[in-house]
């Protein structure tokens, strides 16, 4: 599972270095840890987040569907049609691009149109998530998703270069949607993800594993830290402005006390979730509270790890690997389930479709960085991996080796699911 960001070699040619996606999950464990630190605050929208958490308390005993039907008529807006629609507006997966971090497993155009062409028409998404760092790459996916007549969510996550370079790599994407959006493409822009990461500047630190590690030593101011995240969350939201004229939204962490989002700068609101409850009330009292902005909400990921326990450990599954040793390899003794990624993900979506959001995006269709070893358990990456799909290498030893993939029980289950609500 990665989230690419990059160091740019070029100016916005496309040819970046990404970070892997254990660096980024990394650096969302950081803030968890960090919150756990943060004091009470008596901001507004905490206070609203507070009074609906204590507005839902009565509801805690009743079934889940009872809630999520609660939720509905108190969100007020959960989506542009909340009052006639039943069930989610959109229904995709997340499609990563980057650099690859071997010559093997380098962005592929070949590759991608066919992975597009499955994604449509074999796993039944009507949307995806386009997202990652170099504009050639972003605008040839993007390009690819609308011709097949799909929603497109694109998202550019250029990080770790200087402010001004991420926001004229956002500009030259946003722009390219704003050409597929005149040509009758449905799309939608989000300016980024969790900027706090990716952007210098924000939390100390000259690249994302000095920020980590500030994070997770409390090395950081959090009233300065919002401060300029706030103010680079409007720039972003400016240039998005200027660009594209479409809806906007940003993919956000989902702890508020961290990342405590103006959502009055777009119009729609986005959450990047990785929660675990075992009743699913508890997700929709949870998810209810990014509703009283009366703004849609999407999901912009949402997944799990492929081992038992995995859903348990919320964004830290990739943790499971031991990324000092070389080749890196599994710590411990997990079991691989596919069936336990499939339940997640089919679960969450039950809740999803419940309360009427806007959109749901699983993250995500393919790790070709991760791949599967059935024969070497100890080296099967894929265990850590969120990925619907599992790559396997023709010679799993050779960096430079081929490979395909094949569809994981997580696969199945979102098509069976897109495939009804198409229907």
């Amino acid at each position: 599972m990665k989230k690419k960001t990059g160091k740019s070699t070029g100016k916005n040619t496309g040819k970046t270095k990404g970070i892997s996606r254990a660096q980024f999950m990394g650096g969302a464990a950081a803030v968890v840890g960090a919150a756990g630190a943060f004091p009470a605050q008596a901001s507004a929208s905490e206070s609203a987040s507070a009074s609906a958490s204590e507005s839902a308390s009565a509801s805690e005993s009743v079934s889940a569907s009872a809630s999520a039907s609660k939720s509905v008529s108190a969100s007020g807006a959960a989506g542009a049609t909340a009052g006639t629609r039943r069930g989610l507006t959109h229904r995709g997966v997340v499609y990563t691009v980057g650099a690859g971090e071997t010559p093997g497993t380098a962005w592929s155009e070949r590759r991608m149109r066919e992975d597009i062409r499955v994604i449509g028409s074999e796993l039944h998404a009507d949307s995806v998530e386009v997202t990652g760092d170099g504009v050639e790459r972003l605008n040839a996916t993007a390009s690819e998703v609308a011709e097949r007549g799909l929603h497109v969510w694109l998202q550019p996550t250029l990080g770790d270069v200087p402010e001004k370079e991420i926001l004229d790599h956002l500009a030259e994407s946003g722009r390219h949607g704003e050409r597929l959006r005149r040509q009758g493409a449905q799309v939608t822009l989000a300016v980024g993800c969790e900027f706090w990461l990716f952007v210098p500047g924000i939390v100390p630190g000259d690249d994302v594993l000095e920020r980590i590690e500030n994070l997770e030593k409390g090395n950081f101011d959090l009233v300065k830290m919002q401060k300029r995240l706030a103010g680079f969350t409007a720039k972003a939201a400016a240039v998005g402005r200027s660009v594209f004229r479409g809806k906007l939204s940003y993919a956000a962490a989902q702890d508020e006390r961290f990342e405590n989002v103006d959502w009055g700068l777009f119009d729609i609101v986005g959450i990047d979730y990785y929660s675990y409850f075992r009743q699913r009330a508890d997700y929709v009292r949870e998810l209810r509270t990014f509703l009283r902005w009366g703004k849609p909400l999407a999901i912009t990921e949402f997944g799990t790890c492929t081992f038992k326990g995995a859903p348990e450990a919320g964004g830290m599954g990739w943790n499971i690997v031991d990324y000092t040793k070389e080749p890196p390899e599994i710590k411990g003794n997990p079991v691989r389930s596919e069936r336990t990624q499939a339940a997640y993900l089919t679960d969450l979506l039950d809740v999803f479709e419940s309360m009427n959001l806007h959109a749901a995006m699983a993250f995500e269709f393919i790790t070709a960085d991760a791949p599967h070893r059935p024969d070497r358990p100890r080296y099967d990456l894929d265990l850590a991996s969120y990925a619907i799909v599992k790559p396997i290498k023709d010679r799993p030893d050779d960096p430079n080796s081929d490979w395909h993939w094949e569809p994981k029980q997580a696969f199945h289950a979102l098509a069976r699911h897109y495939g009804r609500a198409r229907c």
